[in-house]
């Protein structure tokens, strides 16, 4: 440890953000450029002597956290990367888009607020780039067998990039134009620019990683010359089947799924439209479901110029600080947070009523109603009490010109033509890809990981996945294997 008492001369500092109505007006990264190198090495000094590191049984990856934090506050970035890489292929994305479960189980939040692990690692990664310690790492020698990965998102990258490294030729399928599945078109250019996602392509390109993009398995390639083309595939096709939301007025135009609205806002970014077809310009926008892509939804129709944006969620409001007798520490809390997205619908004031925050809480969709003509004009709620049942005499209509249903995923798409369908491999009751311990499906030499697999999970348990299918692959193909494998694929998130 650099300061034994670093945790309690420093008080938690986290990347600043730049002011709301500055970043609304642009989609780039809503932190400060740089405003963390001058917090960071005082914050990796809070990282405790704690002798047991929780943070490493909260993290899927096993980040070698106190490692790399000691590194950190030395000014050591050499090293620090050096750690973080061991254990981590793609340390900007989970830097930007993890939740970090690892600081609910850090050792000094039992009582006092956790250490910026979180920031810490996007530092060591933008400091990765900035001094070049990430050159491509081609394998010495090739191993003359073939992987074919179906599916270009953190699963299927971190599972190509550790094969690749061990001498397998890898091409990696990807039915959309560009590589990086929702990291591309699903994430918006706010919460990570696409440079972040770029540069690691161009990385596992030079490494001798293949990819075919504009190329479905079922279309564009069928499943019998994928598995002749290779000695082993891997389906990381991720959790894109979608829930939908039965209620009258469903089929009204403008009552759209965030993954119909998301990708095209997405694709103005990249400069191939000049205005998104779902624009929510000028429109009135009420987003049904709480989580994280209902608040990316958010987010872009704040930026598009939304006449209101008004976000619905079942749930309760969440408590401002950990209960424990409900999540106990270490486990990750459920908590009242404030997203980038949040904090700037809330300070421009976009929901419909005056003095509320832009999520509605407790409350549930009943009925889309419609003007006449086809086309959606509001939604009928009602107030749910703590068992989800709608509360008679609550009900309150909001205006909406576009509905976006932000209600998750259930898992991987299962219909006929698609991959998962056309490879044959079995599917669970739950619609998961069935597997074993060692990721591998009932059809010989095709293996599932990731969301397909998992179902809906965070990236830090997809890059896991990744890496962890890779090892047994590469123990299928060889005999043995030196790749680590960091879960197994009944391993599961720490719980109360």
């Amino acid at each position: 440890m650099a300061d034994p008492r670093g945790f309690m001369r420093h008080p938690r500092r986290e990347w600043p953000r730049r002011p709301v109505g500055e970043r609304v007006e642009d989609w780039d990264e809503v932190y400060v450029p740089g405003g963390l190198l001058p917090l960071v090495e005082q914050q990796a000094e809070r990282c405790m002597d704690c002798g047991v590191p929780f943070c490493h049984e909260a993290c899927p990856l096993g980040n070698l956290v106190p490692e790399w934090n000691d590194l950190v506050s030395r000014a050591d970035w050499h090293a620090a990367a050096e750690r973080l890489h061991a254990t981590n292929n793609f340390p900007e994305f989970t830097g930007r888009l993890c939740p970090a479960p690892c600081e609910a189980g850090c050792v000094l939040a039992v009582n006092q607020p956790a250490v910026t692990i979180k920031n810490i690692e996007a530092a060591i990664a933008d400091r990765v780039w900035a001094d070049g310690l990430a050159p491509p790492r081609p394998p010495g020698r090739l191993s003359g067998k073939s992987v074919g990965i179906v599916g270009s998102g953190p699963a299927g990258l971190a599972a190509a990039q550790q094969l690749t490294r061990a001498g397998h030729t890898v091409v990696v399928y990807e039915r959309d134009d560009r590589p990086g599945g929702l990291l591309r078109y699903g994430i918006p250019a706010f919460k990570m620019e696409k440079a972040q996602l770029e540069r690691r392509l161009a990385q596992l390109r030079a490494e001798g990683t293949g990819f075919r993009t504009s190329t479905a398995v079922g279309r564009d390639i069928g499943a019998a010359e994928l598995r002749a083309r290779h000695d082993a595939v891997v389906l990381a096709v991720g959790a894109t089947a979608w829930r939908d939301l039965p209620v009258p007025g469903r089929a009204l135009a403008g009552v759209v799924q965030a993954m119909e609205y998301l990708p095209p806002a997405n694709r103005v970014c990249e400069g191939d439209l000049d205005v998104s077809p779902l624009s929510a310009a000028g429109k009135h926008v009420v987003i049904v479901g709480g989580g994280d892509t209902g608040a990316d939804c958010l987010g872009t129709a704040v930026r598009e110029g939304a006449a209101s944006v008004t976000q619905v969620d079942i749930r309760a409001r969440p408590p401002a600080e950990r209960d424990e007798a409900v999540d106990p520490w270490p486990v990750y809390p459920t908590v009242h947070r404030v997203s980038p997205a949040h904090e700037e619908a809330g300070e421009l004031r976009f929901a419909q009523e005056p003095d509320v925050d832009a999520r509605l809480f407790a409350a549930s969709a009943l009925r889309f109603c419609g003007d006449g003509r086809g086309r959606v004009r509001a939604v009928l709620l009602a107030g749910v009490d703590a068992r989800r049942r709608p509360v008679p005499g609550a009900e309150r209509t909001l205006r909406a010109d576009l509905v976006l249903l932000a209600l998750g995923f259930e898992g991987p798409e299962v219909a006929a033509g698609g991959a998962v369908a056309e490879l044959g491999v079995a599917v669970a009751p739950d619609g998961k890809v069935a597997r074993d311990e060692e990721y591998a499906t009932d059809v010989p030499g095709v293996y599932a990981a990731g969301d397909a697999g998992r179902g809906q999970s965070l990236v830090v348990w997809a890059i896991a996945e990744g890496r962890s299918v890779a090892a047994a692959v590469d123990r299928h193909l060889m005999g043995t294997t030196t790749l680590p494998s960091p879960v197994t694929a009944s391993s599961r998130p720490l719980r109360a």
